[in-house]
């Protein structure tokens, strides 16, 4: 089921506004909620049992997912990530499984299933996204949030498209995609800065982050006073 929703104040501080009816829930990461209506209340989760939480803190995700449930009427929820960017919302119709990076999972239709996926030896090493995924199906609205702006980044059928490992925020699970690296040699790989990239194969789409994250923390240790 759809979630009613707005995206306030887009780009660097987007907010997520949900709706919900009486009885209706959502579930969202730990430690989003903003504000709510006093006929909301809200509760930690322990999605998947104990395993399932180790699963997404592998895939680095929080352990516990929080609950937001109408349970006195309707009412509406304020959410906010952690980290300054943006939000979009994913519909989810059942058949086609998302892989979602590390933190990107914001909130979602209480409906939907999240898991961790185990990736192979080399995407797990190289992939900038560890051994452990996180995965959502089922059907309802997916919120991803990212590190920057969201960019939706259409790749027809037959065609390649390179992309920077620290850029991914979410694909399609049946996407193919191989780690390789950005120049032909490896020392030009690492002095142009890039190393190692994923190069999709389509159709599909795969969302991209305008901000690499890893680079921002580089560029904000050179302000940091050392010992």
């Amino acid at each position: 089921m759809a979630v009613k929703h707005e995206l306030l104040y887009r780009g660097a501080n987007t907010m997520l506004k949900v709706w919900l009816d009486h009885g209706e829930s959502i579930k969202a990461e730990s430690g989003a909620m903003v504000a709510m209506s006093s006929t909301i209340d809200v509760d930690g989760k322990l999605e998947g049992g104990l395993f399932g939480g180790l699963g997404r803190m592998l895939a680095g995700e929080k352990f516990f997912f929080q609950t937001l449930k109408a349970n006195r009427g309707s009412g509406e929820v304020l959410l906010s990530p952690a980290s300054i960017g943006d939000i979009i919302p994913l519909e989810l119709d059942g058949f086609t499984n998302y892989v979602v990076q590390k933190d990107g999972f914001f909130a979602g239709s209480d409906s939907i299933e999240i898991s961790t996926k185990m990736q192979n030896l080399a995407k797990g090493l190289f992939s900038g996204e560890g051994f452990f995924v996180l995965k959502v199906g089922g059907k309802g609205t997916l919120f991803v949030s990212s590190y920057g702006s969201i960019h939706p980044l259409d790749i027809g059928a037959g065609q390649e498209m390179v992309i920077d490992n620290q850029h991914l925020v979410a694909w399609p699970e049946n996407m193919e995609f191989n780690i390789e690296k950005a120049s032909k040699g490896w020392v030009s790989s690492i002095t142009s800065g890039e190393a190692l990239v994923c190069r999709f194969r389509g159709p599909g789409r795969v969302y991209i982050q305008t901000r690499n994250p890893e680079g921002f923390g580089h560029w904000v240790r050179q302000y940091i006073p050392s010992k």
